[in-house]
């Protein structure tokens, strides 16, 4: 692992990844703890200000162009961002049921799926976890993805843990 490629990359590269990694991090000690207590409340602030800050940062990434100064991640840009202001309008008006299933998805859909993304050959993120074997880094995050889905899955079927958790 070197820390080298995000070196040399522009500022808003630096701070999205930075935000995205804290996301990444700090989102399952608020999707697997208990649930409206004070602690869950400032720590569901600070994710959802990095996650702002990923969003935000996102729209100033020009890598992949697909459509003009647009590609994919900008897809995926508006859709977390859809979906963190709803997260958030659904915890203030008391519909926690819609706001858990928006913060899951956006957790899911941001950072996991998006997240698998950056892991591609040739990608900074790759570079930064696999230099040099960064077909490899992919296989063994996608091993994992399908460890963590067959696991979560058996625990569902043994009742270890109820389908609307995770």
């Amino acid at each position: 692992m070197s820390l080298e490629p995000l070196f040399n990359v522009g500022i808003a590269i630096q701070i999205h990844a930075v935000a995205a990694t804290l996301s990444f991090f700090l989102g399952p000690f608020i999707l697997f703890r208990k649930k409206g207590d004070v602690r869950h409340k400032i720590l569901g602030r600070l994710w959802a200000f990095t996650m702002a800050v990923t969003i935000a940062s996102s729209f100033f990434i020009f890598g992949i162009r697909t459509f003009g100064l647009f590609g994919p991640i900008h897809i995926i840009s508006v859709l977390a961002s859809y979906s963190l202001v709803r997260a958030i309008h659904f915890a203030r008006i008391g519909n926690i049921v819609a706001h858990q299933k928006n913060m899951r998805g956006l957790y899911f859909g941001a950072l996991i799926v998006a997240g698998l993304f950056t892991f591609l050959p040739s990608r900074i993120m790759s570079e930064v976890f696999f230099n040099g074997h960064e077909l490899s880094g992919f296989l063994i995050v996608m091993a994992g993805v399908v460890f963590v889905y067959g696991a979560l899955g058996f625990a569902r079927y043994r009742g270890w843990i109820r389908a609307d958790v995770v």
